[in-house]
């Protein structure tokens, strides 16, 4: 079977959480090595701030992945890196470049087709994160905790020949209150953008990767790297679609695509 490759005119990636040992790096190298864009938005939360005050979990995946990202930004691909809340420290950089990445706030996408997207992570407009920082610090933790048994759930299943299915997304979208806090922030989302008179949104933050029409404003979240392993990409006619790197190791066998990052 050929080598895949992603050709497209802009890729949006989010909630790396960098540093943590939650973070799928190997996977996301995958999908960087077969990646061909002109733009690349890094969307928030891809460096894990908050797990530095504990100290960071940090092996060579991680440190690739931030090489090749750089490397993509040599070779001419603009990065804009927006911060999120885990990495809310490198706001204090709007505007600065570093090896050829911008750090900006926020951005409006223009795509090929003539619609314009806000592009950011979204935190801003989580009243957990705005009015109760200890809750959602606290939150932090029990995810984190979810994410080992998750890890640890998977790897039963490889025993067992099967492939990876997200425990954690799963009891997420199970719960009430969880499927309640979603709509609340995808209609936020949707909110802002006709703010901002613009015809749609992407965003990250919440972990949950959907593309939605919400009365006439387009709503895109291009998901993570911790649970999903998904993105958004955009075509080159300007049409916007989700990438659920799982399910493309899927379809091309798992060991060619894993020697695609080696």
């Amino acid at each position: 079977m050929p080598t895949p490759t992603l050709r497209c005119r802009a890729a949006f990636i989010s909630d790396v959480h960098l540093g943590t040992r939650g973070c799928q790096a190997e996977r996301l190298l995958e999908f960087i090595r077969v990646l061909e864009c002109d733009t690349l938005y890094l969307v928030g939360d891809i460096v894990d701030g908050w797990k530095m005050k504990s100290g960071w979990h940090w092996p060579q995946a991680h440190n690739d992945v931030v090489q090749k990202v750089l490397r993509l930004a040599r070779k001419g691909v603009t990065v804009v890196y927006i911060p999120g809340n885990h990495d809310d420290r490198i706001r204090d950089f709007c505007g600065v470049h570093f090896g050829g990445v911008v750090v900006a706030r926020d951005a409006i996408h223009e795509a090929a087709d003539g619609k314009r997207y806000l592009v950011t992570h979204g935190d801003e407009f989580d009243g957990v994160i705005q009015h109760a920082r200890w809750l959602a610090f606290l939150g932090d933790w029990g995810y984190r905790a979810l994410l080992t048994l998750n890890t640890h759930f998977n790897r039963l299943r490889r025993l067992l020949g099967l492939g990876y299915w997200s425990l954690s997304a799963y009891l997420k979208h199970r719960v009430k209150n969880a499927v309640a806090f979603i709509d609340r922030f995808e209609e936020a989302m949707a909110d802002e953008a006709r703010r901002r008179g613009v015809d749609g949104v992407i965003c990250g933050h919440i972990h949950h990767a959907e593309m939605r029409d919400i009365a006439g404003v387009a709503y895109i979240n291009d998901g993570d790297w911790v649970e999903s392993c998904t993105a958004v990409v955009e075509g080159f006619d300007g049409k916007l679609q989700i990438v659920r790197w799982h399910e493309v190791r899927a379809a091309y066998g798992e060991a060619a695509v894993e020697a695609l990052a080696a």
